[in-house]
């Protein structure tokens, strides 16, 4: 029997959507509207000093403006922290998670930090502190935990996941709900470092809350940009721990504005409510968008 499938678009409210991000959600709703599955809806707002009330709006509009529909509830991460805090204490257990007590300035500083796919890691400063030590200062000074990579990697078997590539929504064989086969890749997390699964100042951080989410969501297919290929990695690392199922992962190209760089809220790309103020008509923008026909000094990056 076929799979049923389950995508999902998990925005955060800390901006208006753009293009990009209408893409990215048009290409996850729209496979699982080809094969009979369910597009679902994550707000990632558990950034307490960027989420704001009226960007959750911002997007319902927008995806509604779209004609972008989902199944079931909205689900917000700021109502799920207590899963949050079972997995990290489940870790904790484990003896894979150490209190950091560094600054980023600290690990900036830092000469001997590494570089990993995205940029300097940390260089472990915590990591060797006595228990004592933790033990003293963990009450008192602002602390995130982190995940001790090799000992996690040293716990797991090599674990795979399988990455699928951008299916062409409007080809044939998405009319029978077939999809083109999945290529198997190893999991290399040891690249990321000492990854924070909890902020100083948030519960939890985006790799734990996503992978928990997912989970939860039963999501079988996760569709996000290629600026996102490294965190899955770490992603099927968190499953093989935690023992949860690791969806078919699709990694899209992004979008690029008239600069060359992919378009992002804090780089003040042209919101999607920009456009629909200027009377763009939202039929035809889906239209171009699923034939990859976009904006005028938008293009996409090549893969």
């Amino acid at each position: 029997m076929p799979q049923h499938i389950v995508t999902r678009f998990a925005p955060s409210p800390t901006g208006r959507l753009h293009v990009g991000h209408a893409w990215s959600a048009l290409l996850a709703h729209d496979l699982a509207r080809a094969t009979g599955g369910a597009f679902r809806l994550r707000v990632e707002d558990i950034d307490g000093a960027r989420s704001r009330p009226e960007h959750v709006a911002g997007i319902i509009e927008d995806l509604n403006w779209l004609g972008i529909d989902w199944d079931g509830e909205v689900v917000f991460q700021s109502q799920r922290l207590a899963s949050y805090d079972v997995a990290l204490a489940h870790l904790r257990d484990m003896d894979l998670l150490y209190p950091c007590f560094c600054s980023r300035a600290d690990i900036a500083a830092s000469a001997t930090a590494p570089h990993g796919p995205e940029g300097p890691l940390y260089p472990g400063t915590c990591r060797a502190l006595p228990q004592a030590e933790r033990d003293r200062r963990i009450d008192g000074e602002a602390h995130a935990w982190r995940l001790d990579m090799a000992k996690a990697v040293a716990r797991t078997c090599d674990p795979e996941w399988s990455a699928l590539a951008l299916p062409d929504i409007a080809g044939d064989t998405l009319e029978y709900g077939i999809l083109p086969r999945a290529m198997r890749r190893r999991a290399t997390p040891l690249a990321a470092g000492d990854v924070v699964l909890a902020r100083k100042d948030a519960p939890t951080s985006y790799h734990l809350s996503c992978t928990l989410d997912d989970a939860a969501m039963g999501v079988t297919h996760v569709l996000r940009g290629s600026d996102l290929f490294a965190a899955t990695h770490i992603h099927r690392l968190l499953q093989a721990l935690l023992d949860l199922p690791s969806p078919l992962y699709v990694h899209h190209p992004l979008l690029l504005g008239p600069d060359g760089r992919r378009l992002a809220k804090r780089s003040g790309s042209i919101a999607l409510a920009d456009l629909r103020a200027q009377g763009m008509n939202p039929a035809r923008l889906v239209a171009n968008l699923r034939a990859r026909v976009f904006p005028v000094g938008i293009s996409l990056a090549s893969a």
